[in-house]
C-alpha cells in the first residue's frame, strides 16, 4: 500500500501530538514544517523541516509532493494560514485547520477584547503596570505607552518598552505561580492573545484578583475552510483521505 503523505504545519503543542500520532500510523508519512523562529523547540515524530517555503510559491510545491495538509499552526499565525490557502487552492490538495478553541468569557471576567496589539495597547492607556503576555511579536506597539511593562516570553522581542521588567520563560504556568505573579509586580491590567488551550491560568488568576484583561481576538480563517479543535478530529480527516495510486510519488515502491 502507498502511503498517504502528511504536511503538518506546526509550532503547537496540538501539531506536535498530531505528528507523534501520525508517526504510528502505519499507512501515513507525516513531515512537520517548523518556522524556526523558536530556537531549542520541542521536536514531534516524523520527519522535521525547518524554514519557510519561501511564501505561496514554494509551498504550492510542497503541497505539489502531498495528499492532505493539515494547518496546526498558532491560532494568530494569519500569514502563513493565508498562503496555505492560497497554495492548496492553486495546487488541489486537500487541507484543514487545526485550531484550538477560543477562551470564553465568565461572569465574573473583566475582559475587554479588541482586534489587534495595536488596538490592545491603546487600551491600556492610562493603566499604570502592564502585564504583556502576547509573545515576542507585537511587543513594539506598546513602545511609546507610559506604563511599566512585565513582558514574558520564550525569547527577547526585538525592543522593549523603556520601563520593563522582561521574564523568559516557557508555559503552560500554574495558577498558583501566575497569581503570586500578579500580586508580587502588582499588576494592574492583563494584555493576553486568545491563544485557547492551557495557558488560561493568568486569565483565572486576573479574575481571582480583580484584575482587567485586554484579550486580542483571533485573526478571521479563510472563508469556506474545514476546521477541527482537537488532534482526534484532524485524525479523522486524515484517515478518511483515500490512499493514493499505487506507484504515484516519491514514496512509491
Amino acid at each position: 500500500m502507498t502511503p498517504r503523505r502528511v504536511l503538518v504545519l506546526g509550532g503547537t503543542a496540538e501539531a506536535r501530538e498530531l505528528a507523534d500520532a501520525l508517526a504510528a500510523e502505519p499507512d501515513v508519512v507525516v513531515t512537520t514544517s517548523l518556522a524556526g523562529r523558536t530556537r531549542d523547540p520541542r521536536l514531534p515524530a516524523g520527519d522535521v523541516r525547518t524554514g519557510g517555503f519561501g511564501g505561496v510559491d514554494g509551498l504550492a510545491a510542497a503541497l505539489s509532493e502531498v495528499d492532505l495538509l493539515v494547518d496546526a499552526t498558532h491560532p494568530f499565525a494569519a500569514r502563513m494560514t493565508g498562503h496555505a490557502a492560497a497554495a492548496a487552492a492553486r495546487v488541489g490538495t486537500p487541507w484543514v485547520v487545526l485550531r484550538r478553541p477560543g477562551w470564553a468569557e465568565g461572569p465574573d471576567d473583566d475582559w475587554r477584547r479588541v482586534p489587534t496589539t495595536g488596538a490592545a495597547a491603546t487600551a491600556v492607556v492610562g493603566f499604570r503596570r502592564v502585564f504583556l503576555a502576547i509573545g515576542r511579536q507585537g511587543v513594539g506597539e506598546f513602545l511609546d505607552v507610559d506604563a511599566w511593562f512585565l513582558v514574558r516570553a520564550i525569547e527577547a522581542p526585538d525592543a522593549l518598552p523603556t520601563r520593563s521588567e522582561l521574564l523568559l520563560a516557557r508555559g503552560p504556568f500554574a495558577l498558583d505561580d501566575e497569581r503570586a505573579l500578579l500580586r508580587r509586580h502588582r499588576v494592574d491590567v492583563v494584555v493576553a492573545k486568545d491563544s485557547g488551550g492551557a495557558t488560561e491560568a493568568k486569565l483565572v488568576a486576573a479574575r481571582e484578583l480583580g484584575v482587567p484583561v485586554v484579550l486580542v481576538d483571533r485573526p478571521p480563517l479563510p472563508e469556506g475552510v474545514r476546521v477541527v479543535d482537537d488532534v482526534a478530529g484532524a485524525l479523522a480527516v486524515v484517515r478518511e483521505q483515500p490512499s493514493p495510486p499505487h506507484g504515484w510519488g516519491p514514496y512509491s515502491s
